[in-house]
């Protein structure tokens, strides 16, 4: 009876662990990924960062060279260095607002799903609501309505990702939650929270790890717009969209275009990395992708 269930696949399964490993778009989306978070994570270590200390006005403007890759910005910041902080950065808020919205949306979608009713009715109507709003309007009313800052972002960019996941998770359990399995642990008689825990949660877990791992890449995006609208981490903070608000406010982008091509090489990179990851999870988790593997 399991395997007519959406996305029933174990994440341990050897033939899902060998449909990611074929595609393509899977394995470069996961070296990317793991590359671009252990440079994150590696550079305090590597090279420390001090915004007091690491401009030179001397040095303003200079182009790429073999003394500094990225060239510099108009404070004479080493951009190479400004990059790799944004990226710790951005990466920050993707992964952590996808958290908050995967988390409530989780649960939320678990309550609508499985006990429907009134309860379905609300969630569904506060759903609707935020959908009504463009992703990044919302967020930037939800920052307006705070401070700007770091926290600010990561909590408004993981409330607008809420509804996908709420609508997403909805949708499984309301195929489940008539399934002949799920119906024959009730009537042994285990409660709403057993039932949905031990049968319901384990079977949303491969649509929602795709999901979001597609999601992190959309919330460095709006991040990054945040930051370029001077909603976003405030300096000395290093952070990708901020650098390029830099580059074109200084009018440095047409002058010394290398202020705003790396940062945006750099966002380019993140959300291409994991569209690609996300891309071939979802060959390797989703049972009706075609196997083309023998036993």
């Amino acid at each position: 009876m399991f395997n007519n269930l959406p996305f029933k696949v174990s994440l341990s399964n050897n033939r899902a662990f060998r449909r990611f490993w074929q595609s393509t778009s899977g394995r470069i989306g996961l070296g990317l990924a793991i590359a671009l978070i252990l440079t994150a994570l590696l550079a305090p270590i590597l090279h420390p960062y001090d915004p007091t200390t690491d401009r030179n006005y001397l040095m303003r403007l200079k182009p790429p060279s073999s003394d500094r890759w990225f060239g510099t910005d108009g404070l004479g910041r080493d951009i190479l260095v400004l990059v790799w902080y944004g990226m710790q950065t951005s990466l920050s808020v993707g992964l952590v607002s996808v958290s908050v919205g995967l988390a409530i949306g989780l649960g939320l979608g678990l309550v609508a799903g499985y006990f429907r009713g009134w309860a379905d009715l609300v969630i569904g109507w506060m759903a609707d609501i935020l959908l009504a709003f463009p992703s990044i309007l919302l967020a930037i009313a939800l920052v307006t309505v705070t401070k700007p800052s770091l926290p600010s972002v990561m909590l408004a960019v993981g409330i607008v990702q809420i509804p996908v996941y709420l609508r997403l998770t909805r949708s499984v359990v309301l195929s489940l939650r008539e399934q002949e399995f799920v119906l024959a642990v009730r009537a042994l008689g285990a409660s709403p929270t057993r039932i949905i825990f031990n049968h319901i949660l384990p079977s949303t877990l491969s649509p929602l790890a795709v999901q979001a791992t597609l999601s992190t890449g959309t919330a460095t995006l709006e991040a990054a717009g945040l930051g370029f609208l001077g909603l976003g981490a405030q300096p000395p903070t290093p952070e990708l969209g901020t650098m390029l608000a830099d580059a074109f406010k200084g009018g440095y982008s047409l002058s010394a275009p290398w202020t705003a091509i790396f940062p945006g090489l750099a966002i380019l990179l993140i959300v291409l990395a994991f569209n690609l990851l996300g891309d071939g999870l979802r060959d390797a988790l989703d049972p009706r992708s075609v196997d083309t593997f023998q036993p």
